[in-house]
């Protein structure tokens, strides 16, 4: 399966290129049609305030400055904004046990094929621009994701720039593994990864933003649609300051996206779990009932 990103734009400059990035089909030697058990989760307390697993979160997953990335830079921002609130019903009419909260899902930092003027293969975006999504989001009353691809930087070193806007209790976090590219290779020319050294680092982050600003707890998304993208995932911290969300990335058929979502996310549990549509590169695109169907069922729905 193929998804198409684009080069990102470096501090508001338009996209120039763009950047194919391979998404795996299952094991072709695993069985195709086993019914696959459930992983247990043992439960850890609920906080306070917490989005999950009350509500479902509905994602809009892009970048203003890019077409290509998803549609929150793909269609103009109020025509998006009004997709994203319908889409959002949607969900909550098909399930109103988990009532749907919209949220913006910006890549805020952003791998790119080269190496950039610090050689680090991503581009930040600016203050400026992370500012225009979150109004938008701020003045709904929506939730924001700022996303991190951190290309041949690490972790640690990408997300402190981000606290201010993590101060805000509707502000939340993801990683993409599919772009750290800790060997050295070039983004989207092989899959990357994280470990769960990078998610504690992340969980340990959001916790002590949640304790000094008496907030309710973060939420942090973690893309995954093959076994190596997450290393060591039952080390990954539990923590009810942050609710871990594994979200099931990649595009293709109905039936290849099941088959993925049982094998990287029944089978590897954390704690919550999500699935991405893609309006564009799915063949065809679930249906609502489809992907409420799955089991687990998630709670963090993301359309790119």
């Amino acid at each position: 399966m193929i998804a198409i990103g684009g080069a990102m734009p470096a501090h508001g400059q338009s996209p120039t290129k763009k950047v194919a990035r391979s998404r795996a089909h299952p094991d072709s030697t695993a069985p195709q049609k086993a019914a696959v058990a459930i992983a247990v989760v043992p439960p850890i307390p609920t906080l306070p305030g917490a989005l999950l697993p009350a509500n479902r979160i509905v994602a809009y997953y892009g970048n203003p400055l890019s077409t290509s990335m998803g549609v929150l830079g793909e269609l103009p921002p109020q025509q998006m904004l009004n997709k994203l609130a319908a889409t959002a019903a949607e969900w909550t009419k098909a399930d109103s046990t988990h009532p749907a909260r919209p949220a913006l899902h910006l890549i805020a930092t952003v791998a790119q094929g080269h190496k950039g003027a610090d050689g680090l293969y991503r581009a930040r975006h600016s203050d400026s621009l992370i500012s225009k999504v979150a109004g938008w989001a701020e003045q709904r009353g929506w939730l924001m994701f700022l996303d991190v691809q951190v290309g041949w930087s690490n972790v640690p070193a990408e997300l402190p720039r981000l606290i201010p806007w993590l101060k805000k209790p509707w502000v939340h976090l993801a990683l993409d593994p599919e772009f750290a590219m800790y060997d050295g290779r070039i983004p989207s020319k092989k899959m990357g990864t994280l470990d769960a050294r990078d998610i504690n680092y992340a969980i340990d982050m959001l916790a002590k933003i949640v304790d000094q600003e008496h907030l309710p707890p973060k939420v942090l998304v973690v893309h995954r649609f093959t076994v190596d993208m997450l290393t060591n995932w039952r080390l990954i911290k539990r923590d009810p300051r942050v609710q871990v969300v594994i979200d099931m990335d990649g595009n293709g058929t109905p039936s290849g996206k099941t088959q993925i979502y049982k094998l990287i996310i029944t089978r590897h549990p954390v704690q919550f779990t999500g699935f991405k549509l893609f309006y564009h590169l799915d063949h065809p695109m679930m249906p609502i009932a489809d992907v409420l169907a799955l089991q687990p069922i998630p709670l963090y729905i993301q359309y790119q």
